[in-house]
């Protein structure tokens, strides 16, 4: 068999006739020994048969030093064609060696993680550690636990118990207490805003960070219990706090407590910063405490604050008009005055995005889009801008503090420099019928078996499409009719296709949409941590253990959008799926440890990762040292 391997050491085996010897001989023979190390492990192999110390004098009268010459031979021919033949015999009626373990386990391990542990390294995280645990007598490494705890999230997201029960997959086989686990999410948690704003610093050094539009959204994680946490008392600032499970609006509509997470991200769809706040608080609240904590980060520098109308909140508009600050949200067309719903809904002004040129909402609705000739304005949309300083006309809410101390939202008097740009498009109208359509066939099929006494009807859901009517004669019990309400579905086609955006900014309509547009990537880091990474549900009950298991889950992202980020720019594009799949797949056998071989083959994303990180996973065969050599040199 060919081993391709790093450069191998030969050296001198003298033995006895009869094989490897234990003692001198007169007349020994010399072999060409072949030495492995793997770890603290040796490992030896005879290569070769050099000859008997008497056949030997035939040739030379110094028949050890010929010994020598020949190893030196070998050993340079190691060096130059990084290669040596080894002769494998199997027996194959040799029985599996005895263990003591309950069940089997297997002897393959995983090495598709070092590509995670690059990017790690490369957030030099390691340092954080050494500065929040100075002058602390702790017997473990943070770092190693922490390191691990990512790569995990990513590659088998599981509770922190079930992680620390599958390191030993892992090439390096850490060895850590499920203690120093715990202890480490206390010393992030510690140290919280100091870690988020390193991960930001270091991540510059990656790449490069476009931070002009920063996009904010928001998300709930449910946890496993149906009992909420008790508000507490502040030890430092003697102020009421809430707990963090809490019962709130889930967005995954389950009856469970929750936490609320804030992320923001830049241009590129890569996280900047994150909060994590009650269950039970308005999400609105949390934009402008983290943006603050952004501004620092950026050292002052600007950027365009862009979120969904559920996040565009008055205050958050309000505060980003200050200090040259700008922002960008979705603004429901359905809460604006009857003043500029008439001006949305009337032909004049409407232009294209893609030309400027005037077009009408009548005539965007009736060309025929099944004509080839009409495809690129089946693809466009109609605009226009509406002037919309006053806030009543937008629908927004202020607090107002009533007489008995009660707080109650009201629409706002107030104003606030800003305009809506109306945006119409055939292809949304369609979609979005389509959508109804399937949902009232639904709420038909629903009245067929509807039963009165669980019927609960939901704002959101098809139930939204049945009224109920009741009936009384003189006399008689009140009965119930259950029916499509029609005017529900007529009122919610005539917002079809219509989509909106406020700003304070002054430029082109088109750029305004396309940078709104891109709040998808935000969404998507959602769906990544709650799906991919499986951040719920979650296990912790303590509040700091809880912050700490998000802030691995934020490092997981991290780590894997900067990895996706540098495959993007070599110029190839994979699903997370598929990346995950290689990193999980790419495990090695060790092969009687004297080699690792591959049991996973090469393919487009393993290629692309190859060419982007040059770690040079992508042989057949490795050597133990070749291996620890490159662990090594990300590790530190």
């Amino acid at each position: 068999m060919g081993l391709r391997s790093s450069p191998l050491a030969y050296t001198i085996l003298p033995s006895s006739a009869g094989g490897l010897g234990l003692f001198q001989s007169k007349d020994p023979t010399y072999f060409v020994q072949l030495g492995i190390r793997n770890g603290k492990k040796t490992t030896t192999k005879n290569i070769a048969r050099i000859g008997r110390h008497s056949e030997l004098l035939g040739i030379t009268d110094d028949p050890l030093s010929y010994a020598r010459e020949q190893v030196a031979k070998y050993n340079e021919e190691a060096k130059n064609n990084n290669q040596v033949s080894l002769e494998l015999k199997i027996n194959f009626a040799e029985k599996l060696k005895a263990d003591n373990a309950t069940a089997s386990s297997s002897r393959q391990l995983n090495i598709g993680y070092f590509f995670l542990q690059q990017l790690y390294h490369d957030l030099e995280i390691s340092s954080f550690f050494n500065a929040a645990t100075a002058g602390s007598k702790i017997t473990f490494d943070p770092n190693l636990v922490n390191r691990f705890l990512t790569c995990a999230r990513i590659l088998h997201p599981d509770s922190k118990l079930g992680t620390y029960r599958h390191l030993a997959d892992f090439y390096e086989q850490p060895r850590v207490d499920y203690m120093h686990i715990m202890r480490t999410m206390d010393i992030m948690e510690e140290h919280y805003d100091e870690y988020i704003t390193h991960l930001f610093e270091k991540s510059r050094n990656i790449v490069r960070r476009d931070t002009s539009v920063c996009f904010y959204d928001c998300s709930n994680y449910y946890f496993e219990t149906e009992t909420e946490d008790d508000d507490y008392v502040d030890e430092v600032t003697g102020e009421t706090a809430r707990g963090l499970r809490k019962y709130g609006p889930s967005k995954e509509h389950r009856p469970n407590p929750i936490v609320e997470m804030g992320l923001f991200m830049d241009r590129e769809g890569i996280p900047l910063s994150m909060c994590v706040t009650s269950g039970s608080d308005n999400e609105q609240t949390t934009a402008i405490p983290l943006e603050k904590k952004l501004t620092q980060m950026f050292r002052g520098k600007k950027f365009i604050y862009c979120a969904d109308a559920g996040l565009g909140s008055l205050n958050i508009r309000n505060f980003n008009s200050m200090s040259g600050r700008a922002f960008i949200v979705t603004q429901s067309v359905k809460k604006l005055s009857g003043t500029l719903k008439e001006a949305v809904f009337n032909d004049y002004g409407y232009r294209l995005l893609s030309s400027d040129l005037p077009v009408t909402i009548q005539d965007m609705k009736a060309f025929d889009r099944f004509d080839q000739g009409n495809k690129e304005l089946y693809n466009d949309r109609a605009y226009k801008i509406l002037p919309a300083d006053k806030a009543f006309d937008l629908g927004l809410y202020e607090e107002k503090i009533l007489k008995n101390g009660k707080v109650k939202m009201v629409k706002s008097k107030a104003t606030v420099k800003q305009k809506v740009i109306i945006t119409f498009s055939r292809k949304m109208m369609e979609y979005q019928r389509r959508i109804r359509n399937r949902q009232v066939k639904r709420a038909e099929k629903m009245l067929a078996t509807l039963d009165p006494d669980t019927y609960k009807k939901g704002p959101h859901d098809v139930t939204r499409f049945i009224k109920r009517t009741s009936s009384t004669k003189s006399g008689e019990e009140v009965t119930d009719l259950y029916e499509l309400d029609r005017s529900v579905i007529e009122e919610e086609e005539k917002y079809d296709g219509y989509y909106a955006v406020a700003t304070n900014l002054d430029d082109p309509a088109k750029t305004i949409i396309e940078i709104s547009s891109n709040r998808y990537k935000i969404e998507d880091c959602f769906r990544v941590m709650k799906t991919n990474l499986s951040a719920r549900p979650v296990y912790h009950q303590k509040p700091q253990r809880i912050v700490a298991h998000f802030m691995i889950c934020y490092t997981a992202l991290l780590v894997y959008r900067l990895l996706e980020a540098k495959l993007d720019r070599y110029g190839t594009h994979f699903t997370i799926e598929n990346i995950i799949e290689t990193l999980n797949n790419m495990e090695v056998a060790n092969i009687e440890d004297m080699c690792y071989m591959s049991t996973y083959n090469n393919s487009q994303v393993c290629t692309a990762l190859n060419a982007v990180f040059d770690l040079g996973l992508d042989k057949k065969y490795y050597q133990p040292k070749e291996l620890n050599k490159k662990i090594k040199k990300i590790s530190r």
